[in-house]
């Protein structure tokens, strides 16, 4: 996706297909409940590093790999989605 879509999503602010979370050090909580709804609907986009207003606030830079590898690991685990995605 352009980065000029991505803006414009955002910009948009959240909405049924789009959420934002602030998540700049870690996963919160909210995140799997927010791709749970996603999944039980038509989909949706997710966005990490942004606040409720659509303030991009980032990720800490050194967190981001750990925050990919807990999100694809959750998403497998079913204590966290269920059925896992």
């Amino acid at each position: 996706m352009k980065i000029e879509k991505l803006n414009e999503m955002i910009n948009s602010g959240e909405g049924i297909t789009v959420e934002f979370k602030q998540s700049k050090t870690k996963l919160n909580r909210d995140v799997f409940e927010s791709v749970c709804a996603f999944l039980n609907r038509n989909g949706g986009h997710l966005f990490l590093g942004v606040n409720d207003s659509g303030c991009i606030v980032g990720i800490d830079p050194e967190e981001i790999d750990k925050m990919k590898k807990d999100f694809i690991t959750s998403m497998n685990n079913p204590l966290k989605i269920s059925p896992t995605f």
